[in-house]
């Protein structure tokens, strides 16, 4: 249920759906899709960014679309409702286990696996900040531990 107050302004920069995928390995996301094509290029910034920070992170998985079944999930709804500088994904991480980028053997996801993920999803937001000038330099020494 959202609820909005049309005398207040909130302003939403990410909506971040997360959900466990039965069938599909890695993670990935799934995002809207816009007439606008500037704004759809914008949308794909964040999960190619997370692409290079999350090695257990499919890009080729990721799908743009308004597929009309998933018309009332929350990145839908609010990808119509919010504004256009507002992003709205669900981010989808396999029960199972992900590949490795040129190997064939799959890896188990264990709670530090994603716990990892989780962690690298944060280090993206910071990479996203960073690239448009909303945050300074690195905060602390943090290292890339994809």
């Amino acid at each position: 249920v959202v609820v909005v107050f049309p005398q207040q302004k909130i302003n939403l920069e990410f909506y971040i759906d997360i959900h466990a995928h039965s069938t599909m390995m890695n993670g990935f996301m799934y995002g809207n899709i816009f007439e606008d094509e500037e704004r759809f290029q914008r949308q794909a910034v964040f999960p190619k960014l997370l692409c290079q920070n999350a090695d257990d992170f499919s890009y080729s998985s990721t799908s743009f679309n308004r597929d009309a079944v998933k018309a009332g999930t929350g990145r839908r709804f609010l990808g119509g409702l919010l504004n256009d500088t507002s992003y709205c994904y669900t981010l989808e991480v396999s029960f199972y286990s992900y590949i490795l980028g040129g190997t064939a053997s799959a890896v188990p996801y264990t709670e530090e696996a994603y716990m990892k993920l989780g962690r690298n999803v944060a280090r993206t937001f910071l990479d996203y900040y960073r690239l448009n000038s909303l945050v300074e330099g690195p905060l602390a020494p943090t290292p890339k531990t994809r």
